[in-house]
């Protein structure tokens, strides 16, 4: 092999960016010229104050808090205490606020310190609170009125969430199973747990309910189904079950709006099930339940960044795409739910490219690939070599021909053979060659 003619067209025919007659591209996909000029998303630390907003209630502050304790800004830090302190003074935990008092640590001068008389006040009125539903809650259980008794067990999830005393909320929550006697009491109660579960981090639990609603024997309304599949898609990104993730997310329906605020941002089901997918998808489901899905491109526009490292990466534009990919990832980070999964997400997808990349030729130069995936030869041989040992990639070895490296094709699918190196003393052509790469 080391004597045939290495000029092929295919391999005239790559350019460095992985482009070159690709087809089925999207048709939004702007012609070469155009996509060289376009600008890429700078680094831009989080617009803090743009998240929040996004979000309300409880899973508002914990986000800020999140950012603030995986933030290295001190500004970012302190912009991100500074909102979450606000936003607790508009509730009722002071257990939280003591939390983030501390955070603070008087860095934010004496408006942001510890405010004692209104922790007493809020506590204060918190256990007047509980007294009463308590005695309202032991009024309906004597007179035995079941939906006196769900709506008291109910106030009481209602009250200790408010409070954040999670577990307890929980409790109360699901007590009210037993005096539901609609199945929009069901759903109310599953929505409820589910709410907590997340709070909690008990995504067994999320699903559980999420699973309990949709059984349910009314249907349910197109809103609540979007809640429900946000929530199934939490879940399964917890559990890195990606593409479960990725099919729960493209099933959202655009009347999820805003009112999952609680919970999730329709950005985030961009973000979610873009990357969950590109990690986890073949070329023909990226095409038909991504980039051709009409719903799933309305969450799309609200995130461009997202929408065209998706689009670069099916029309095989990679350098474009992993540009994408890395301005984005330090706020990714920063995300409460993605941010564990943002490491084994970004090699699955550049796995996946490197695979997608060579699978067209039969000659592939590396200097050129390497250069499209912002690496060094060095580097792009030893991902080689690991997609190879997993079978992920076929070939025949990769070779150097007038110092220029080049990946040669597996022609052979009986044949198994690893890569041989520039500089290797043994004979790649011959397997009965002491230490022959051939298997």
């Amino acid at each position: 092999m080391d004597g045939e003619d290495i000029s092929n067209p295919k391999m005239e025919d790559m350019c460095a960016n992985g482009i070159g007659g690709v087809e089925d591209a999207p048709s939004s996909s702007t012609s070469t010229t155009e996509r060289k000029n376009r600008p890429i998303i700078s680094g831009e630390q989080l617009d803090i104050e743009a998240y929040a907003g996004l979000y309300s209630g409880r899973t508002k502050i914990t986000r800020l808090i999140f950012i603030a304790d995986h933030c290295d800004n001190t500004a970012m830090q302190m912009e991100a205490l500074r909102m979450a302190y606000d936003e607790i003074k508009r509730g009722e935990n002071t257990q939280l606020f003591r939390e983030v008092v501390q955070k603070i640590d008087g860095r934010l001068g004496p408006d942001y310190s510890m405010d004692a008389a209104w922790c007493a006040t809020v506590d204060r009125k918190a256990e007047q609170r509980k007294d009463k539903l308590e005695s309202e809650l032991n009024a309906y259980r004597t007179n035995l009125i079941k939906e006196s008794i769900r709506m008291g067990y109910n106030d009481f999830g209602d009250f200790y969430y408010a409070h954040g005393a999670l577990g307890d909320a929980f409790k109360s929550y699901v007590r009210t199973r037993d005096y539901c006697t609609t199945s929009k009491h069901i759903i109310q109660m599953c929505l409820s747990a589910i709410l907590v579960s997340i709070e909690m981090g008990q995504f067994t639990h999320v699903t559980s309910y999420v699973s309990k609603a949709e059984q349910t024997s009314e249907a349910l309304d197109p809103p609540t189904t979007a809640k429900l599949r946000c929530a199934a898609g939490l879940a399964h990104l917890e559990a890195k079950k990606y593409k479960l993730a990725a099919r729960k997310f493209l099933e959202v329906g655009p009347e999820l709006g805003n009112s999952y605020s609680g919970v999730i941002a329709p950005q985030d089901v961009a973000t979610y099930g873009g990357l969950c997918a590109l990690a986890s998808f073949d070329r023909t489901e990226l095409k038909n339940k991504v980039i051709d899905n009409i719903n799933f491109r309305n969450f799309l526009e609200l995130v461009p960044e997202v929408r065209e490292l998706i689009n670069d990466f099916y029309s095989s534009h990679y350098a474009s795409c992993l540009e994408y990919l890395g301005n984005l990832k330090s706020n990714l980070m920063l995300d409460i739910h993605i941010h564990d999964h943002v490491e084994i997400l970004y090699d699955q997808i550049r796995s996946k490219a490197l695979i997608q990349y060579t699978h067209p030729f039969l000659s592939v130069d590396l200097r050129m690939m390497a250069d499209a995936f912002k690496t060094s030869v060095a580097g792009l041989e030893n991902e080689l070599e690991s997609l190879i040992a997993d079978n992920q990639i076929q070939i025949v070895k990769i070779r150097s021909a007038n110092k220029v490296n080049y990946l040669i094709s597996k022609s052979e699918p009986s044949q198994s053979v690893k890569t041989v190196r520039e500089g290797s003393r043994v004979n790649p052509l011959d397997p009965r060659s002491e230490g022959s790469h051939f298997e």
